[in-house]
């Protein structure tokens, strides 16, 4: 039982999820003898070499990953997928992810992938636990990691669409990374991240849409109240009352889609019209979605007429 434990390694516990290094235990005020006891008991068990949970029964995520951490060191961090699953920018992972001091020797540890950085300390958040990587690095780490420019973009639109840092301290940890990829492009996203579009497909909207087209410059991210709660439309023609609203995977997920048409019912009664649309619309039928888009916009007032965004755009410039 831990009350029979010294009270700094109750207080390690109940920091650590539980999970305890040997190193840890000994400075605590336990013996050798006393770890060892403990193992042999059963009362403890042993997760990683010289890393214990102070409990029985199969550990929970977050004592896995505290354990993880332990193994790897005192400078530790979890980084990359493992960070982005921290702070809810993507799903549970594994392996895990973390980054240790390049200068330090570790070694391979099971399950997990090992990242060596010479800026270790400037890159650690300084309070959220358990010790991961600031939200800015997470995300310009996973656009390293990306496959296409779209992932990479993504990573950037949900790390401001969280609300847990801005396009500008995004840019700041663009410029100190020595190498990126897609640099250029990643740093014009920004702008429009700014602007308010927080999911790849709201940027897709953004730059196969409305602006090649010659749509009206929406307003993004606009604050509605039901009842006690706040909503947030993806896009909003404010003056002729038409809303847009993107429905990606990753955007809107199953479980707020019935926030989404009460939102979008409230906004009815209200006299804003809202269209749908979802990613193979935008990605691979952007010149129609266009055409769709300013229809209803001139049937709401909109006097302006939308452009052909290339030679073979089925738009016109004459089309009303």
């Amino acid at each position: 039982m831990t009350r029979d434990l010294p009270g700094a390694c109750r207080e390690l516990l109940a920091h650590q999820q539980g999970v305890v290094s040997r190193g840890q235990a000994l400075d605590a005020g336990m013996s050798s003898q006393i770890v060892r006891s403990m193992l042999r008991s059963g009362r403890w068990q042993r997760l990683h070499y010289g890393v214990y949970a102070a409990f029985t029964g199969e550990p929970g995520r977050a004592a896995v990953l505290w354990a993880a951490l332990l193994r790897a060191g005192p400078d530790a961090v979890l980084s990359h997928f493992t960070a982005a699953e921290l702070d809810q920018l993507g799903p549970v992972c594994s392996p895990i992810h973390i980054s240790v001091s390049a200068n330090r020797r570790v070694e391979p540890i099971s399950g997990v992938v090992l990242h060596r950085r010479s800026d270790i300390r400037l890159v650690r958040h300084p309070t959220r636990l358990p010790p991961r990587t600031r939200i800015e690095e997470t995300a310009i780490d996973l656009t390293l990691c990306a496959a296409t420019l779209d992932d990479a973009l993504g990573w950037l639109a949900r790390a401001c669409g969280s609300r847990l840092t801005t396009p500008a301290l995004l840019g700041a940890a663009l410029a100190a990374r020595r190498r990126v990829r897609w640099r250029r492009e990643l740093a014009s996203a920004l702008g429009d991240i700014g602007s308010g579009a927080h999911s790849l497909l709201e940027l897709r909207y953004l730059r196969d849409v409305e602006r090649p087209h010659g749509l009206p410059i929406a307003r993004r991210q606009s604050r509605t109240r039901q009842g006690q709660h706040a909503r947030y439309r993806d896009v909003l023609y404010e003056q002729f009352g038409v809303g847009v609203e993107t429905d990606g995977a990753v955007a809107h997920p199953a479980h707020e889609r019935w926030r989404d048409r009460q939102r979008d019912n409230a906004g009815a009664v209200g006299g804003v019209i809202t269209l749908r649309y979802g990613w193979g619309d935008v990605t691979q039928r952007p010149c129609q979605v266009a055409a769709q888009v300013a229809s209803v916009l001139q049937r709401r007032g909109w006097t302006g007429t939308p452009r052909p965004c290339a030679p073979a755009c089925p738009i016109t410039l004459n089309r009303r």
